[in-house]
C-alpha cells in the first residue's frame, strides 16, 4: 500500500514536469520564460529600450564581417547598455544563420544540448530554428544532443535573440545550452560546429556570458581585468584551465572557450573588447558586500581590417623561425644570427615589432618604426632587443626561453593624419609626436584593453610620449598611422 502511494507520488511528480515542459514547447514554439522579468514582455517597450541602448552605444563602426560577438545575459537594465555595443556593430549586417552558445543556470546536465527545430518565441516575435544546421550538430557526439529542461527556464540563450531581432532580418537561428563540459567536449562542439559553417560567409556566432560574481567590487575589477586579458590573447585551452581553477569569472566560460576554438580554427584571430562594466558601476553601489557582476562585449575578427594581407604563410613562418633561431644564438653565443635570405618581400624595409609572452603574460617588447635593412633582419635584431634589452623584464635566460612564445607584428608605412578623426580604433597603430618626444602603441593595444579613443590617446602621450593627456588635441602635436600584420607562434 505504502509503495502504491509512493508510485503515485512519482507519477504526479513527472506528470507536472511533463506538463510544465510540454507547455514550455506547446506547438513546436519555446515560449519565452525571461519576458517579463529580465526584459520588458510588451513588444513596443521592449522595441525603444533596445534602440535606446543602440544609440548610446558610441563604439566605433567597424566595416567588414564580425564572426563572433560575445555578450552578456543579465537583465538589461544591468548589461543591456553593453551588450548594444556588440549588436550594433552587426546592425542590418546579411547574417542568414545565428549560433547562440549559453550556459545552463537551471537544469544540471553533462554535456551539450542542440535544439533541433521549430521555433523561438519573443515579444517581438517568432525565430525560426536552423534545423539544417542543427541536424549537423545533434547527436553527433555522445555528449551533444537535445535536452529539453535545458531549455525551458534558460535566459542566456534568450536575452540575446530581442537583440538580434532589432539589428538582422530574414536570419534563422542554432540555440545551444552548455552544461559542464570536459575541454574536449568543447573542442569536439567547435570542430562540428566548423564542419557545418564550412565556407559559409553568413553565419555569426553569439557566444552569452557575464563575468564575476559576487561580493567585491574592487575584487570584481581585478578579476574580470585578467579575464579579459584572456580573452584578448584568444588562448582556449589557457581559459579554460583558469576557469577550472575559479580565478577568472566567466559563468558562460564553456561557451566562451568553444567560440574561441571555432573562431581560431576558421581563421578569425582577433578579439576587440568593446565595452566593459559591471553591476555596481551601472548602480552606483560600489561598496563592499554588495553583490557585484561584470559585463563585456567582445567581436571577433573584422575582417578587412583596414589592410591587405601582406605576407604567406610560408613567410609569416620563416620570420617566426628567424625570431626564435636569433634569440636562442644569441643566448648561447652573444652573436647574432647568421642569415641570408632571398624572398623578395622579406627584403623590403618594413618596420617591426616582436613580442614575447611568458605563460600568456608579456615578457618583452621592441620595435622599430624607421628601418634602413631588410624585414628578415630587423626581426632578428629586434627578437634579441626584445629578449635581452627591453628594461622593463630581466633578460631572458636559456632555460626559461623554451617558455617563450613570439609574436610579430610588420607594420605599414607611417601616415600623417590631420587629427584623431581619423584614427580607426582597433586598425590603426598611433605614433604621437611633438618635438623630441614621442609615443607608440600597436593597434592589438586597443583590442586588449577596451579603452575608448580618448584613454587610448590620452595614455599614449601621458604614459609612453612624457606629454600630457590632452596632447593629442593640440595641432602642433604630429599624429601618424599605421596598420600591424600580427601573428604569432601560436597561429602555427
Amino acid at each position: 500500500m505504502a509503495f502504491g502511494k509512493f508510485r503515485l507520488k512519482i507519477l504526479i511528480l513527472f506528470g507536472l514536469i511533463f506538463s510544465s515542459v510540454s507547455m514550455a514547447f506547446a506547438d513546436n514554439v519555446k515560449k519565452p520564460s525571461a519576458a517579463g522579468t529580465f526584459y520588458p514582455d510588451n513588444s513596443v517597450v521592449l522595441g525603444e529600450k533596445i534602440d535606446s541602448f543602440l544609440i548610446q552605444a558610441n563604439q566605433d563602426l567597424i566595416e567588414g564581417t564580425i564572426f563572433a560577438l560575445i555578450c552578456p545575459h543579465a537583465g538589461y537594465d544591468f548589461s543591456g547598455k553593453i551588450a548594444a555595443f556588440g549588436y550594433k556593430l552587426i546592425k542590418n549586417k546579411p547574417y542568414k544563420t545565428v549560433v547562440i552558445i549559453g550556459p545552463s543556470h537551471y537544469f544540471g546536465f553533462n554535456g551539450v544540448s542542440v535544439y533541433p527545430s521549430g521555433f523561438f518565441r519573443t515579444p517581438l516575435g517568432d525565430l525560426e530554428i536552423d534545423s539544417d544546421f542543427a541536424k549537423k550538430l545533434d547527436r553527433q557526439d555522445a555528449e551533444i544532443l537535445f535536452e529539453a529542461a535545458a531549455f525551458e527556464k534558460e535566459h542566456s540563450v534568450e536575452v540575446q535573440l530581442p537583440f538580434l531581432q532589432k539589428v538582422l532580418s530574414n536570419f534563422k537561428i542554432v540555440p545551444i545550452v552548455m552544461g559542464d563540459c570536459s575541454f574536449t567536449t568543447c573542442k569536439k562542439l567547435a570542430e562540428l560546429l566548423k564542419a557545418a559553417i564550412a565556407d559559409r560567409r553568413d553565419v555569426l556566432v553569439v557566444a552569452s556570458t557575464d563575468l564575476y560574481h559576487g561580493y567585491d567590487y574592487q575584487e570584481a575589477e581585478i578579476m574580470d581585468n585578467l579575464t579579459l586579458s584572456f580573452l584578448s590573447k584568444m588562448d582556449a585551452e589557457a581559459l579554460y584551465q583558469k576557469i577550472r581553477q575559479g580565478t577568472v569569472g566567466l559563468c558562460g566560460g564553456f561557451p566562451v572557450v568553444t567560440t574561441l576554438l571555432l573562431s581560431k580554427e576558421l581563421g578569425h584571430n582577433q578579439l576587440k573588447v568593446l565595452k566593459y562594466s559591471n553591476s555596481a558601476i551601472i548602480t552606483q553601489k560600489m561598496l563592499k558586500g554588495v553583490w557585484t557582476v561584470g559585463y563585456a562585449s567582445c567581436a571577433i575578427d573584422q575582417e578587412n581590417k583596414g589592410a591587405k594581407q601582406m605576407l604567406t604563410k610560408e613567410q609569416r613562418k620563416k620570420l617566426l623561425e628567424i625570431a626564435r633561431s636569433s634569440i636562442e644564438t644569441f643566448l648561447k653565443t652573444e652573436e647574432k644570427f647568421n642569415i641570408l635570405e632571398s624572398d623578395i618581400l622579406l627584403n623590403k624595409e618594413m618596420g617591426a615589432f616582436v613580442t614575447l609572452r611568458e605563460h600568456g603574460q608579456l615578457r618583452g617588447c621592441i620595435g622599430n618604426l624607421s628601418v634602413k635593412q631588410p624585414l628578415y633582419l630587423t626581426i632578428r635584431d629586434m627578437a634579441i632587443e626584445a629578449a635581452t634589452g627591453d628594461p622593463r623584464f630581466p633578460r631572458v635566460q636559456s632555460a626559461d626561453f623554451k617558455n617563450i612564445e613570439i609574436e610579430i607584428s610588420v607594420l605599414s608605412p607611417l601616415q600623417r593624419v590631420s587629427s584623431a578623426d581619423d584614427i580607426q580604433l582597433g586598425i590603426h597603430g598611433v605614433v604621437v609626436r611633438r618635438g623630441f618626444r614621442s609615443g607608440v602603441f600597436l593597434p592589438q593595444v586597443a583590442q586588449e584593453t577596451g579603452w575608448t579613443k580618448e584613454e587610448f590617446l590620452s595614455y599614449l602621450c601621458a604614459h609612453k610620449a612624457g606629454l600630457s593627456q590632452d596632447a593629442w588635441k593640440d595641432k602642433s602635436t604630429e599624429l601618424y598611422v599605421f596598420t600591424a600584420e600580427v601573428f604569432s607562434e601560436q597561429d602555427y
